[in-house]
């Protein structure tokens, strides 16, 4: 059976969502590393569960409408892992950091393919919706713990969205 053929434009986003889905994955890997039997940790775990049912979604996703996933996924495996265990080792508040940081760019991200999806892709846009919540939510618990006030705030969320927009750029086209 074939998937049915896809604007280019919507398997560009279906590509992009499964590698930040993955990408997330390996953040919280990397933070649950370091921080899995800290005072954070089970928060960690619950956020890396959630975001083991956003990649399952997309993995399914690409399965049934035949979207090849991004060639880069190699890069992000160890890259999310590094970028986790990096502000972990910095600390709880400098994890959350990173949280906030990644969590606003992807909400902006998902935001902006909820604007560009049109009824024709009603599934994708609701899981969109769904997701991009789920995701506000890890930011919102993110800045309650405390993730503003860590020590370099400005210059960890800097280095984080940077990276994060990269590799949505790539992940879109590769």
């Amino acid at each position: 059976m074939n998937a049915p053929k896809l604007s280019k434009q919507v398997e560009s986003m279906i590509r992009v969502d499964q590698a930040g889905e993955y990408g997330a994955t390996r953040i919280y890997a990397g933070q649950l590393a370091v921080l899995g039997n800290s005072s954070i940790g089970d928060t960690l775990r619950h956020m890396l569960n959630q975001e083991e049912v956003h990649l399952k979604t997309f993995n399914d996703m690409c399965v049934e409408r035949g979207v090849q996933p991004t060639l880069m996924q190699p890069l992000w495996h160890i890259g999310g892992f590094a970028m986790g265990a990096v502000t972990a080792l910095m600390g709880e508040k400098a994890a959350h950091a990173c949280t906030i940081a990644v969590e606003e760019v992807i909400a902006d991200h998902y935001q902006d393919q909820l604007t560009k999806l049109d009824e024709s892709e009603a599934e994708l846009k609701s899981i969109v919706h769904q997701f991009r919540e789920e995701e506000l939510e890890h930011k919102d618990h993110a800045e309650q713990e405390g993730g503003r006030d860590a020590p370099l705030y400005e210059s960890i969320t800097s280095v984080v969205k940077g990276i994060t927009r990269a590799a949505i750029w790539v992940s879109e086209k590769i």
